[in-house]
């Protein structure tokens, strides 16, 4: 049964990114490359990491159902060299998973609190989109040390999922409130911890008081 729904998912993955590697592909000419190379964000800082911390417990639920999204492959790239193309393919995917995932509660969706999944049958809370768009991106090419879950507190004080791209050009954060890649100290949120990218594991961005869930949508 787990290997069917893997499967699934992607096929469903490999479905959504050829179809916008076609979108690139046509709007790839001198004059789309020009105007998405002015468009790359501006060079900006790195969020400070402040040692260990525990990791959200439905993403270590989720890490046993699929290691292979949890994994830490230190020979990859820990940073992604931003080119015009690359840009381009992170802004459609966060355009077009925020589009196709319908947004609900883990309480409505699957009767819990919290349960981090890859959004196969379209529908999921933050967590499942970004997990999602990772999953895309790393098929598009990109590195998965470089792109790393992360949770911060949001502008209703509630815990929220994001994900962060580790770029030569900054952190920058893929949301599903907004189709609007930022830089992460654009966004207004409270940055509490992510992923590793050293190891099966969390970090601390620099706030003790963390959630215990990442319920929101």
């Amino acid at each position: 049964m787990r290997t069917g729904v893997s499967m699934r998912i992607k096929a469903s993955v490999r479905g959504l990114v050829a179809a916008f590697a076609a979108m690139v592909s046509v709007a790839s000419g001198p004059q789309a490359q020009a105007q998405t190379l002015a468009s790359l964000p501006a060079s900006g800082l790195a969020a400070s990491i402040t040692g260990s911390a525990r990791p959200i417990a439905a993403w270590t639920e989720f890490c046993e159902r699929y290691p292979n999204e949890c994994a830490v492959n230190r020979g990859e790239a820990a940073s992604i060299a931003l080119t015009p193309t690359i840009w381009q393919t992170i802004n459609t995917v966060n355009r077009r998973v925020n589009k196709a995932i319908h947004a609900v509660t883990d309480q409505d969706h699957w009767n819990v609190a919290d349960r981090w999944d890859l959004a196969e049958d379209g529908q999921g809370d933050c967590e499942d989109f970004q997990l999602r768009k990772r999953s895309m991106l790393v098929e598009a090419g990109l590195p998965r040390r470089a792109m790393r879950m992360t949770v911060v507190i949001d502008e209703k004080g509630e815990g929220h999922a994001v994900l962060t791209l580790i770029t030569d050009r900054g952190d920058l954060i893929l949301d599903n409130k907004t189709s609007v890649v930022l830089p992460w100290r654009q966004t207004g949120y409270t940055y509490i911890k992510r992923e590793s990218q050293d190891a099966v594991a969390w970090v601390g961005l620099g706030v003790a008081v963390s959630p215990v869930t990442t319920a929101n949508r």
